[in-house]
């Protein structure tokens, strides 16, 4: 009887994580179903352990490779070879800009142009936009009206680069709440252009430059980002 109601809460405990685990944004569910696997194997070795169908040794090592792939990530980072080989590798991508507001922060690579961003508020927290399907952005678009004009405005231009030939999103983007808008800090500003801190004059007028040839509406470019690449610009300099 105490196995049968082991057993019972353990199935259950299993599928009450695989549950949550499919509640993760698609790029986290790989981790919480790996941590779900790891955690069984563990269990699994102490009840043989415990009924004496398992070698200490055996459980021993299973330990120590849980305990591995748990430290591994972090060794990583603080081994400092191998931190100076991650940092020429973000170099050789190249630089981004990185806008954000109360529900969303996008990013755009300057080398190719693209945006990208992940979802800091509401259904779909911690999700990607690339992973939302168009009626999940749609849903998106319509929280976003609701709570924040700067997000309406920032996943219209996420819609218009991946739907080109859907002008959906314009419609969406109309008559979102306004707000007064606010004065960036330096770090959000940097942000916006790319650069670090230790950027100087020189850096902030070639990054601006740079991003609105690529931006600038009368090119074809986003009138939202150009105007906040404007803005960051202004506020560096002045």
């Amino acid at each position: 009887m105490p196995r049968l109601i082991l057993l019972i809460a353990i199935v259950t405990t299993l599928v009450i994580l695989v549950r949550r685990a499919q509640q993760q944004p698609p790029h986290k569910r790989r981790g919480a179903y790996l941590q779900i696997i790891l955690g069984s194997a563990v269990i699994g070795v102490i009840i043989l352990t415990l009924m004496g169908k398992m070698h200490w040794v055996g459980a021993a090592l299973t330990g120590l490779l849980v305990l591995a792939r748990q430290t591994l990530p972090l060794l990583i980072r603080l081994l400092p070879v191998l931190g100076s080989f991650r940092s020429q590798g973000a170099t050789a991508r190249g630089k981004q800009s990185e806008v954000a507001s109360q529900i969303l922060r996008m990013s755009l690579d300057h080398d190719t142009g693209s945006l990208s961003g992940v979802v800091l508020e509401g259904r779909y927290k911690d999700w990607l936009l690339d992973e939302l399907d168009r009626q999940q952005l749609d849903d998106l678009m319509a929280f976003c009206q609701t709570e924040d004009a700067d997000s309406v405005q920032l996943l219209a231009s996420y819609l218009e680069q991946r739907f080109p030939d859907d002008a959906g999103h314009t419609e969406q983007g109309e008559g979102a709440p306004t707000q007064p808008s606010t004065e960036p800090s330096r770090r959000e500003a940097l942000a916006v252009l790319g650069l670090n801190e230790e950027a100087e004059r020189e850096d902030i007028i070639a990054a601006h430059r740079a991003l609105i040839q690529k931006l600038h509406p009368d090119r074809g470019g986003n009138d939202y980002l150009a105007a906040k690449i404007n803005e960051a610009k202004d506020f560096l300099l002045n």
